[in-house]
């Protein structure tokens, strides 16, 4: 079966703004397209198109057997799933909400992690399960979950989750061609963040398992992923609005959680010699302290201060009204970076004291 991803040609005609769901069902087409092993399913993915309308007008296209529509039965959606891939197509999984998830996970855990090893590698896995996940658009629970540190800590899955519109076709694109299986994290917030974009021809973007640096810089690290990218760069950029005289912070987009790009991670780290991770998982056992864990192991003798974390509290996930106080934002971010214990001064991009940004980063 064909597997290629279809990569850009040297001619480029006028780009146009795109949003990230517009990637992601380009992306989800051409694999139709390409490959007649592709087919996607989940609730009402068929019809009307998916909740987000990321499938809307596939199954117009391809027929209700290339995208269709299942029963309310997340198990038996992933159940289903397996025995697809195990006799040699590739299914694309959408759950139609990240917490939604949670009663195929059994499957995930048991079936779709292990089949690969089960079989000593006889049995590939290509399952792509798609997962809007993360808050910022006014969901109850049950509806902004950020539970990747939940497929993290399962041994045999990829998990994926992009932040920039280029990323979102290149990584799906990367994902369905995959032989082993991908949980692909959508931030649903960023459903509609728009960037100037080429369907015919789309940017060529790093695979699965490399992280990327968004924006250079020298003071610290701010390393993140997903949603909370854009709220990074906005951090950086406002890091510097102190008469030129503030911090210069480097922002490390992960776009992979697993594999993880340790070697990226650590270069930056070492040129700024202070790390702060932000993402919308809970603090405690979340995906902060692993990579936590991994920067002091490999850039101790580099690390001028303690690795913080700027994470969602270790609570169930609020109501609407409150979420604001939930999801780190800017402040949060910025306050994290005065804690970098600047006072030692040992960073030539560093400014001398934490003035005007204390409290704390969790």
């Amino acid at each position: 079966m064909s597997t290629a991803v279809r990569q850009p040609t040297a001619a480029r005609t006028d780009r146009k703004p795109a949003t990230m769901g517009q990637a992601l069902r380009r992306a989800l087409r051409d694999a139709l397209a390409d490959d007649p092993a592709v087919h996607v399913l989940g609730e009402d993915v068929g019809t009307l198109g998916g909740v987000f309308r990321v499938t809307d007008g596939l199954a117009a296209e391809f027929g209700a057997d290339r995208c269709a529509d299942t029963p309310l039965a997340e198990a038996g959606i992933l159940g289903t799933a397996v025995g697809m891939a195990m006799y040699g197509l590739r299914p694309v999984v959408e759950m139609q909400f990240d917490a939604f998830a949670y009663p195929g996970f059994e499957q995930l855990v048991s079936h779709v992690s292990r089949m690969r090893n089960r079989t000593r590698g006889r049995l590939p896995m290509p399952l792509t399960v798609r997962i809007p996940y993360g808050g910022g658009i006014g969901g109850v629970e049950h509806h902004s979950d950020s539970s990747e540190a939940y497929y993290l800590a399962t041994p045999g899955l990829h998990v994926v989750t992009p932040a920039t519109v280029a990323d979102s076709y290149g990584l799906l694109r990367a994902a369905i061609a995959s032989d082993d299986p991908v949980v692909f994290l959508e931030p649903k917030r960023l459903y509609w963040a728009k960037a100037d974009w080429d369907p015919e021809e789309p940017d060529a973007v790093p695979g699965i398992g490399r992280a990327v640096v968004r924006r250079r810089g020298s003071s610290a690290t701010l390393i993140t992923y997903g949603p909370s990218v854009p709220v990074c760069l906005e951090a950086a950029e406002a890091a510097r609005e102190d008469g030129g005289e503030g911090w210069d912070l480097e922002v490390v987009d992960l776009r992979t959680l697993s594999p993880f790009d340790e070697e990226t991670v650590a270069a930056s780290v070492r040129r700024t010699g202070r790390a702060v991770v932000v993402h919308e998982s809970p603090g405690f056992a979340g995906p902060g302290g692993e990579i936590a864990a991994r920067i002091t192991e490999r850039c101790f003798h580099h690390l001028e201060a303690p690795v913080l974390r700027v994470a969602g509290f270790d609570i169930p996930y609020p109501p609407p009204m409150l979420e604001r106080h939930h999801l780190p934002g800017v402040d949060r971010v910025l306050d994290a970076v005065a804690r970098l214990q600047w006072e030692s001064g040992f960073t030539s991009g560093g400014r001398s004291g934490a003035e005007g940004r204390g409290g704390g980063a969790l």
